[in-house]
């Protein structure tokens, strides 16, 4: 890896791009790149790593290269990272049946 290499956006970050922590400690590789959309926001990483995958948030991502991504956390805070949900995060929508939103104050 070099230092000089280009960064790159989320968007184009393929799996399987190596993922190695601050202190340069493999973590492993990307298995899957999370973003909202609708927002246009990165919102982590799920990493293949030898006990399993694991999140990465996205401010625990300090740098996106084409051959390795780079995070702010060192090995030891790595080994800490949460599982991946295999059901996703949750959903959230708007109660569509609600009606309108009223004031509790105003008078009807």
């Amino acid at each position: 890896m070099s230092d000089d290499e280009p960064a790159i956006s989320y968007r184009v970050l393929e799996p399987g791009t190596r993922v190695v922590t601050s202190d340069r400690v493999e973590l492993g590789t990307v298995a899957e790149v999370l973003e909202n959309r609708l927002e246009d926001i990165f919102d982590g990483l799920v990493v293949d790593t030898p006990a399993g995958r694991r999140f990465v948030d996205a401010p625990e991502v300090a740098r996106i290269t084409a051959s390795v991504v780079t995070l702010t956390i060192d090995g030891t805070q790595a080994a800490g990272l949460p599982e991946r949900d295999p059901a996703g995060g949750p959903e959230f929508s708007a109660n569509t049946s609600a009606g309108r939103f009223r004031r509790p104050w105003r008078r009807r």
